[in-house]
């Protein structure tokens, strides 16, 4: 069994994947962490070096080998399940999860965030909100592929554990 959290940039994708894991005793897997290890660079420094079309070619490559691992949770990149046919390998090699946020709630985690985030580098607030808005509505047509879809402000990873184990037996 592979769970897939997606969901867009500061939604709680990392957090969920590892509480979620400790309750239904499972791996925990998280692709921007094995990117950084594996190219022992973190993403906003590749991204300023070698681009984001390199980076969403490599984050591919990773999709493709966490789907060789199984029993696992599988946090994803915020733009990941977007690029490359990934929504469909992740759909037709696991169960998904959309951690469903609204724009002002994404922007309200990123100004409180300490990691940088390489796409939103020198942006007003209002170019910010502006961006937000737009990637968002573009990467919800990739998201909204998901099995199942949480609200993401303040996930109950309970409640989470009990709808997919619930959704597990359905299929």
């Amino acid at each position: 069994m592979r769970i897939f959290i997606i969901g867009f940039m500061c939604s709680g994708k990392s957090t969920v994947g590892k509480k979620l894991g400790n309750i239904m005793n499972l791996k925990h897997i998280d692709t921007d962490k094995v990117f950084e290890s594996k190219y022992n660079i973190n993403i906003s420094s590749f991204f300023e070096k070698y681009g984001e079309d390199l980076f969403r070619e490599l984050e591919h490559k990773i999709l493709l080998e966490t789907i060789k691992e199984d029993n696992c949770i599988i946090s994803t990149g915020g733009g990941l399940p977007c690029f490359h046919n990934n929504i469909e390998i992740i759909k037709e090699n696991g169960i998904s999860i959309y951690l469903n946020m609204s724009p002002i709630s994404i922007i309200h985690r990123i100004n409180n965030s300490k990691k940088k985030r390489p796409l939103l580098q020198n942006k007003s607030p209002e170019e910010l909100q502006e961006y937000i808005e737009k990637l968002l509505k573009q990467r919800e047509v990739f998201y909204n592929q998901a099995d199942l879809k949480i609200k993401g402000e303040d996930p109950n990873i309970k409640e989470i554990a009990t709808e997919l184990i619930s959704y597990i037996k359905g299929n």
